[in-house]
């Protein structure tokens, strides 16, 4: 028959007499090569985005649930050498016990053992350097950050720009084959569609991971600010030494 000699090549299953049936699966296998490009890069941008998601969400939730436990002993210690001196390995996890350690160390180095509060210079300094922590931990919160957020408004447009070559692929056909049926025609529109398909499917996750991790991580930084400002103030009035 000559619908089934005409489709034989680009439907799957399409013996003689037999009805149209395309398969995605031989559509992409038999996808031009841009298209095939298109799907692997798309490919590889949902791959990254998963693995972005999974390491994101157990880096946030370390950080939100010992940093929560930092604050706490943070507020129950009696100066700062004795936070130090109990150690801070149980909170390796929390900016805010990063903040703390570099802020510490500023603080008594400025300090070279004198007793006594610091004056208006040295406070300065010592605050600054806790800003100046805080700002640091905000962008390693923020990593990958980028990548995701490139994922998530660029996979649409390569998804698009497979869908355009493949129409035009497919109106190509029809001028040379000299023949608009759908046979002709479908299988080059359906793989498509199909770039445009997995285009969503990068894309979508991606952006929805991006506007829930800036949230959390822009609650962790709000705080972090506070944090910051408390331990410098309790550098200003402290003095090494002191209990």
């Amino acid at each position: 028959m000559l619908l089934g000699d005409t489709v034989a090549p680009t439907v799957a299953g399409a013996g003689a007499g037999a009805p149209l049936r395309l398969d995605p699966v031989d559509l992409i296998l038999s996808a031009s090569l841009p298209v095939k490009g298109v799907m692997i890069v798309l490919l590889g941008f949902s791959v990254a985005c998963w693995a972005i998601v999974a390491t994101k969400s157990l880096h946030l939730q370390r950080a939100r649930t010992e940093s929560k436990a930092f604050l706490k002993a943070f507020d129950g210690a009696e100066s700062l050498e004795a936070l130090a001196a109990g150690g801070l390995d149980a909170f390796r996890g929390s900016p805010f016990a990063r903040i703390f350690a570099t802020t510490y160390a500023a603080w008594t180095k400025v300090t070279g053992g004198r007793r006594g509060p610091l004056d208006d210079a040295r406070a300065v300094q010592v605050e600054s350097i806790a800003r100046r922590a805080a700002a640091e931990e905000v962008t390693h919160l923020e990593s990958w950050m980028t990548l995701l957020g490139t994922i998530g408004s660029t996979s649409p447009f390569i998804g698009l720009f497979g869908t355009v070559y493949g129409i035009m692929d497919a109106f190509l056909s029809i001028g040379n084959l000299q023949n608009a049926n759908l046979p002709v025609v479908a299988p080059k529109i359906a793989e498509a569609l199909i770039a445009t398909a997995v285009g969503l499917v990068a894309a979508i996750p991606s952006v929805m991971a991006y506007n829930y991790f800036a949230r959390r991580i822009q609650e962790l930084a709000d705080v972090m600010e506070g944090v910051a400002e408390d331990v410098a103030a309790r550098a200003r009035v402290s003095s090494p030494g002191d209990r």
